[in-house]
């Protein structure tokens, strides 16, 4: 957790924007069943780790900017002796207020009584539907609860709006505190990547691989971002790929897509080596032509430039190397005019990262690309995928999948790559790998 001053200074942005005639509502996430009666492990809501870093369910935030009795309450569960011996310790309302900084809190039995004289004389509802139907019929029964007192003289709000408007574009913009949190994940998961390469060899399989990163992630405070894929051979070219079960044969390339989570806050990697500890020169030639791609791609993320600007680069030198490399045929205009590439390339060059993998904040502004700008954090991952039945396509070249992906925040005066510590120069990589070899002799 960062200290309350951060929180207290993001809530009072998010209230400054809001307006005094406005009330904002943030529930926790809700707890998932996995199978009967285990659980998913509990992630709290992004929004609500934002904004209070309270990490526990059953719970909801609500800011009331201007109210003079407080204008930040936290609904969360008692203490409770006999729960909190199955299930862990809670902190509960009493000590809630002085260890996340907050005016008020109340049990959140209590909410349904509480909540609608909060909404009462507000002109403004702000919450997030769409993201948990049960919660928002909540919303709707409180505010009901309000008009049903018109006639005697309550006054209910006459607008709802999606708080991710004004809270998510906040979000997109990473604080000092947050880019310190975010290097230390990015560190974690580069370690992680180097030791997978010094593992690598033929007769593993995926998973041994993917527990190698996990090893990696928990020996150092965090878990795993997402579900990491690790794919051998042909399977690198499954973008989402999620088995990780297949053996590791001697040939094989592997992608390796795997970030750590620190805190809520997510790194996001991949990197694609020879499993037997040197690239073939068919993998090599599409190993290069991506990470030229990712340079030009990452030349590209300065102020000033647009969204799309990362992305445009890294297509034109895909597009070019696979005109080079008989991938495809044509002129290279007409193979960027008629998308001719996305055979080969079939997705976007990056997205935001942060307390989400895939963060929040908006791409397009006015159906142009925004700006970057300071403080942004973006991924930047070309790749080339040939799947094993591309047809028209020589031998040599099926069933290469290669994907480069690092985490890049916007500077002042360019980029910083957060997650240099992996490396990605192929001649790198095979020493890496080899060092493992002589290690583990």
């Amino acid at each position: 957790m960062f200290k309350p001053s951060e929180y207290a200074r993001r809530r009072r942005q998010l209230m400054r924007l809001a307006g005094d005639d406005s009330i904002l509502i943030v529930p926790a996430a809700p707890e998932r069943i996995r199978s009967n009666d285990s659980h998913h492990p509990y992630r709290q809501s992004s929004d609500l780790l934002y904004l209070s870093g309270f990490a526990e369910p059953e719970a909801v935030l609500v800011l009331v900017p201007g109210r003079r009795a407080g204008e930040v309450l936290l609904f969360c569960r008692e203490r409770d002796a006999e729960r909190e011996a199955w299930d862990g310790r809670r902190l509960g309302p009493e000590a809630a207020v002085e260890a996340l900084g907050l005016d008020d809190a109340y049990d959140v039995a209590d909410i349904d009584d509480i909540l609608p004289g909060l909404i009462e004389g507000r002109n403004r509802v702000y919450y997030q539907f769409g993201r948990d139907q049960e919660f928002d019929l909540r919303i709707l029964a409180w505010v009901n609860r309000v008009r049903e007192q018109v006639r005697l003289g309550a006054h209910p709000p006459h607008e709802f709006l999606q708080l991710g408007h004004l809270l998510h574009e906040l979000r997109l913009f990473k604080s000092r505190e947050e880019l310190k949190l975010m290097r230390r994940s990015a560190t974690i998961a580069a370690e992680a990547h180097c030791a997978a390469m010094r593992a690598v060899r033929p007769g593993l399989h995926e998973y041994t691989i993917e527990a190698e990163l996990l090893y990696h992630f928990r020996r150092h405070g965090a878990v795993p971002a997402y579900e990491s894929i690790v794919g051998a051979g042909a399977n690198a070219c499954v973008l989402h790929y999620r088995e990780n079960a297949a053996p590791l044969c001697e040939g094989d390339l592997l992608l390796v897509d795997a970030g750590a989570e620190l805190q809520g806050y997510a790194s996001d990697i991949t990197r694609t080596f020879p499993v037997d500890g040197r690239y073939t020169p068919a993998q090599r030639a599409v190993y290069e032509l991506v990470l030229q791609a990712q340079e030009a791609a990452i030349a590209a993320v300065r102020p000033g430039n647009h969204w799309d600007a990362p992305h445009e680069a890294a297509v034109e030198v895909l597009a070019e190397g696979m005109l080079r490399l008989g991938l495809l045929k044509g002129a290279l205009e007409k193979v960027l005019e008629s998308g001719a590439y996305k055979r080969f390339y079939m997705h976007r060059t990056g997205h935001w990262i942060g307390l989400d993998v895939h963060d929040v904040g908006d791409y397009r502004i006015d159906g142009e690309p925004r700006l970057l700008e300071p403080g942004m954090v973006l991924t930047v991952e070309p790749g080339c995928y040939i799947a094993p039945d591309s047809k028209g396509v020589a031998a040599r070249w099926r069933g290469i999948g290669v994907r480069i992906e690092d985490d890049v925040v916007v500077t002042t005066t360019g980029c910083e790559v957060l997650t240099q510590g992996v490396p990605k120069d192929p001649e790198a990589i095979e020493a890496l790998i080899a060092e493992g070899r002589k290690q583990a002799a």
